[in-house]
C-alpha cells in the first residue's frame, strides 16, 4: 500500500476527535471509489510475498489443528486472501465495510461467502467462528477504537481460536488523499509497533503466540501477529 497525503505525527489525533460514523463513512466511500483499481492491484500481490504466504499457510494449519470450521476474513476487500485461504482448505468467508469491494469479491469468487459489515460492530454470533484474520484492515481504525474492535474479535471466536493480524509498522498516522489509480481517498493510515498491538491483544483477552516482521529495510515495513483467544480463567 502506498500512502500519500499529510503526515500527522505519532498518534491518531486527526481522527480521534471525529464521530465514528464520520470516519467509517470516509473509509467506505474511499474504498467504494477505488474498488476496481484496488482489486487489480491486489489480485496478484500475494504471489510476490513469500513470507505472507508462509504466514497464511501456518494460519491454515492452525485452523485445521483446531478441527476446522468457519473462519472470518475481516476487512477482506475484493476477497483475494479469503480465496487463498479457501485453496488451503479453510472454510473462509469475508466481511468488508465497502459494498463495492463485496460486489467484486462475490463476482470474482462466486462460490465463497462475502458480507458487508463493520469490525466496529461485527454481526457474528458469540463463539461462532473457529478463527479470524484481519490482514492490514486495522490500519484505518483509530487507536481509541482498537480495544473495542479486538473485544468483538474475541467475542465471536471460539475458546482458544486463532487470530492473525497484519499491519504497518511505525509510529505515525497519515491522511491518505489519493490512491490506486489516482482516485481520491480520505482515510487515515495508522502505523503501529508490534509491542503496542500485542499489549492491546493481551488486554482484550488474547494470548500472543508469535510475531513476524516484514520488509525491515523498506519504507513501509509490516508485521504479522499470531494470537489465540484466551480461555476463561486462563492466565
Amino acid at each position: 500500500m502506498t500512502d500519500t497525503g499529510t503526515l500527522e505525527g505519532g498518534g491518531t489525533s486527526g481522527s480521534r476527535s471525529r464521530r465514528a460514523d464520520d470516519w467509517l463513512a470516509d473509509i467506505r466511500i474511499s474504498y467504494d471509489t477505488v474498488a476496481d483499481s484496488y482489486s487489480d492491484y491486489t489480485r496478484v500481490a500475494l504471489a510476490g510475498e513469500p513470507y505472507l504466504l508462509a504466514a497464511l499457510a501456518l494460519f491454515a494449519d492452525l485452523v485445521h489443528a483446531a478441527g476446522g470450521g468457519p473462519v472470518a476474513d475481516v476487512g477482506c476487500g475484493p476477497g483475494h486472501v479469503t480465496a487463498h485461504l479457501h485453496k488451503l482448505g479453510v472454510d473462509a468467508f469475508g466481511v468488508d465495510l465497502s459494498p463495492a469491494m463485496i460486489d467484486i469479491a462475490r463476482r470474482e469468487h462466486p462460490d465463497l461467502r462475502f458480507e458487508v459489515g463493520s469490525m466496529t460492530d461485527l454481526q457474528l454470533a458469540d463463539a461462532s467462528i473457529t478463527a479470524l484474520l484481519a490482514f492490514w484492515s486495522l490500519i484505518h481504525i483509530p487507536d481509541d477504537e482498537i480495544p473495542a474492535v479486538l473485544s468483538h474479535f474475541r467475542r465471536v471466536l471460539r475458546p482458544d481460536g486463532p487470530l492473525l493480524l497484519g499491519f504497518h509498522v511505525g509510529d505515525e498516522s497519515r491522511l491518505k488523499t489519493e490512491g490506486y489509480g489516482g482516485h481520491p481517498m480520505k482515510v487515515y493510515v495508522h502505523r503501529r509497533q508490534p509491542d503496542r498491538m500485542a499489549t492491546w491483544l493481551r488486554d482484550a483477552g488474547f494470548t500472543v503466540k508469535a510475531q513476524m516482521l516484514l520488509g525491515l529495510d523498506e519504507s513501509l515495513p509490516g508485521a504479522v501477529l499470531f494470537a489465540h483467544r484466551r480461555q476463561e480463567g486462563a492466565n
